[in-house]
Order: structure tokens, then C-alpha cells, then sequence
């Protein structure tokens, strides 16, 4: 299904950026902390805990990030399932859902989709639906229409 292999690209080329924009952070933050060394004085510390607070921040975020990658790696784009589950497009009456990553609302060949991932509180309302089953969330209901 061509819709799928675009909103998959889409999905890497998200995770992707998200990777390297933590790396590029850390390299920075290094560099900023052995600069911090080369000038300051041992009674001045506390830029360099900032410095590292940070860093540890980044290697998380760039961890998250990396494990992003790796489930994105568990989707399928040939997936052919009557219930939602990791890599299905799910059609409702209102709004069409590609349970993968957490991305939000995506616009491809002007039709809008919204991204999410299994493990969030509309992924694990879409998981296991079929074509006719309804779900409410945030007070709004939903019918599903299609399982793709």
C-alpha cells in the first residue's frame, strides 16, 4: 500500500532527524564543557554541571530516540490485519490513524493522518478494533470505517 510506505519514510525521516539533532547537541555540549575546562578556575563549577545535566539529558533523549528507530523497524507496510495493531492505517468516520510513532497530525497528497504510537492512550484505544467497532476519546466517538 503506497500511503503506507509514505507515512513510514515520513516516520524514519522524522526519527532520523531526531537523532542527529541530539548528536549534534552532545557533540556541542562537549565541546563546550572542554572549552569550560581550558578557562575556568576549579572554584567555578557550576557551569560545567549545567554543561553535564545537559549532556545527560541529551544521551537519554538521543537513547528515546534511538529505540524510536528500532520499533519503527517493526512495521510493516505490507501488514494485512482485521484488527489494528503496530503498522495498520485505521479510517474512522472523522479521522484517519497510522499507529507507529508519536508524531501527531501529518498532511500527505492532501489528506491529513495522525500518527501515534501503540503505546498511547488512543493507540491502546485503536488496538485490536476492526471495521465497525466504535470508541470514544476525549468525549468524541468514533466508528471505525476500514482497517488497512
Amino acid at each position: 500500500m503506497k500511503i503506507k510506505t509514505q507515512l513510514i519514510e515520513l516516520c524514519q525521516r522524522y526519527a532520523d532527524k531526531r537523532v542527529l539533532g541530539y548528536k549534534n547537541e552532545i557533540e556541542l555540549i562537549k565541546e563546550s564543557i572542554e572549552n569550560n575546562d581550558k578557562v575556568s578556575n576549579e572554584e567555578d563549577d557550576s557551569g560545567n554541571s549545567k554543561l553535564l545535566d545537559d549532556l545527560e539529558k541529551n544521551m537519554t533523549y538521543l537513547h528515546d530516540a534511538n529505540k524510536m528507530r528500532e520499533q519503527l523497524k517493526l512495521v510493516r507496510p505490507n501488514l494485512v490485519s482485521d484488527v489494528a495493531v503496530l503498522g495498520s492505517l485505521i479510517k474512522t468516520d472523522s479521522m484517519t490513524f497510522f499507529i507507529a510513532l508519536s508524531i501527531g497530525k501529518v498532511e500527505i497528497e492532501d489528506a491529513e493522518y495522525y500518527i501515534i504510537s501503540l503505546a498511547s492512550p488512543l493507540g491502546q484505544l485503536l488496538k485490536h478494533r476492526k471495521k465497525g467497532d466504535q470508541f470514544k476519546f476525549n468525549e468524541k466517538s468514533y466508528l471505525v470505517e476500514e482497517v488497512l
